[in-house]
């Protein structure tokens, strides 16, 4: 059992969360010693106070009766207390209303009355009413109730959320530019990877934000340096072989008739193909830039040459739209089409949309991979003879440059059994993610 279990894992939501628990615990904590401490402590000594008066009326009562209307009269227009006693009463009576308040002044009232029977209730209007059966009469007394308790100590506890609210708003929108910043980098990490280019991206945000951005775009830009330069490099040794070659060519088409030039042409034929595929390696169809495209579309098209060398099935539910490189995903879709068709006779070619994901699937009844050599089948220049057809012409790339370009689309290939019998591969591309908001904007915090 794991805190991060329970937690949540998004960025945002746990920013969120850092934020709202402690205050949280903040606000109850303190409300909690508020209300057990200085409303208890006032309500405790507001109580005391209006006790002593009912002592102290009490007492001149029985010391100078002749003085005590007088007393009760002054407390009346004072607006403290309005007190009457009721002489010879016996029963006591509790008047309608609600008991459940002012606890402290019920204490108070034990302490100062100890052994006397006594009932107080809240009335409508704030009113207290108090009924004590003394040994020759009731004295009853009513009272405003916010001289006993504290009515609007409710108040404190609607300023504190409503404050503590306004924090947490606060918070969030500051948190909310930090995490855009966040997900700007991300996006445009991903499409630096998928071969995109972002020309409005500005690094934002936090300054460690900013300098990964920065480290990000200077990543991208060696990058594109060390492709420029690889593919200049082999497009010159592409040039210079097929100079030689084409001579070749040349004096076999001049040679005498009687002469059998068709080997040597195949060998030249064969070195050509051998010569585009290394340079489509290398290139990685580098300078296309996505697009907006049906796929469904674009893999009809790329296996329909397989279509007339074997017996084709091709499977699409729904049109699925997205951005991808269309020439780069057709030659990757055309060679595992092609592939199929070398080995098998029956193909069948699946595209549909999956969780967030594109879905290419071509299947053969040919004779398969061992399982063993999945992870060979894509190194390049691999060639497994042993488990397919020995009379199968390639220079091992096809799988190769087909891993490539969906890598480069942000996806993968697989490969596996199939229900046909024989290989199945599958080539998984996720579909475009949102654009973050405010991309290209300039936010320093």
């Amino acid at each position: 059992m794991r805190l991060r279990d329970y937690t949540p894992r998004g960025f945002n939501a746990r920013n969120l969360l850092i934020l709202i628990a402690p205050m949280i615990v903040f606000v109850v904590a303190m409300t909690i010693y508020f209300f057990y401490t200085h409303v208890e402590q006032v309500n405790d000594k507001l109580s005391r106070g209006v006790v002593d008066e009912l002592a102290f009326l009490e007492q001149q009562r029985q010391d100078a009766p002749e003085d005590w209307p007088r007393l009760v009269d002054g407390f009346r227009r004072a607006g403290l207390l309005d007190i009457s006693f009721t002489h010879g009463t016996s029963e006591l009576v509790t008047p309608p209303g609600n008991g459940d308040c002012c606890i402290e002044f019920g204490r108070n009232l034990d302490v100062r009355f100890p052994g006397l029977p006594k009932v107080y209730r809240y009335l409508a209007g704030d009113l207290l009413t108090v009924r004590m059966l003394l040994p020759d009469g009731l004295l009853e007394a009513r009272l405003d109730r916010k001289r006993v308790i504290i009515i609007n100590a409710h108040i404190f506890i609607v300023w504190s959320v409503i404050f503590s609210v306004l924090l947490l708003l606060t918070s969030y929108l500051f948190l909310r530019n930090q995490i855009r910043s966040i997900l700007q980098l991300s996006w445009a990490a991903d499409a630096f990877g998928r071969g995109e280019d972002v020309p409005n991206f500005k690094p934002s945000g936090a300054i460690e934000v900013r300098k990964a951005a920065r480290s990000i775009i200077r990543m991208r830009t060696r990058i594109l340096r060390y492709t420029d330069q690889r593919t200049a490099m082999l497009a010159g040794v592409s040039h210079d072989l097929r100079t030689p070659l084409a001579r070749l060519k040349l004096e076999l088409a001049l040679a005498p008739k009687d002469f059998d030039t068709t080997p040597a042409k195949n060998d030249i034929n064969e070195m050509e193909r051998m010569l585009d595929g290394y340079l489509a390696f290398a290139r990685g169809e580098e300078g296309e830039q996505p697009v907006q495209s049906d796929l469904v579309a674009l893999a009809r098209e790329a296996v329909s040459a397989a279509s007339a060398r074997s017996q084709l099935e091709f499977v699409a539910p729904a049109p699925v739209q997205m951005r991808l490189r269309p020439l780069a995903l057709k030659r990757a879709i055309t060679n595992l089409a092609n592939n199929a068709a070398d080995y098998g006779k029956q193909v069948r070619v699946t595209v549909a949309s999956l969780s967030g994901e594109a879905v290419i699937t071509v299947e053969d009844n040919g004779p398969g991979i061992p399982s063993e050599y999945y992870d060979d089948a894509f190194k390049p220049f691999s060639r497994l003879d042993a488990a397919r057809n020995q009379n199968v012409s390639g220079v091992g790339l096809g799988l190769t440059i087909t891993r490539d370009t969906a890598r480069a689309h942000g996806g993968d290939v697989t490969l596996g059994k199939s229900e046909l019998g024989g290989l199945r591969a599958i080539i998984r591309l996720p579909l475009d993610a949102e654009r973050p908001k405010g991309m290209g904007d300039e936010d320093d915090e």
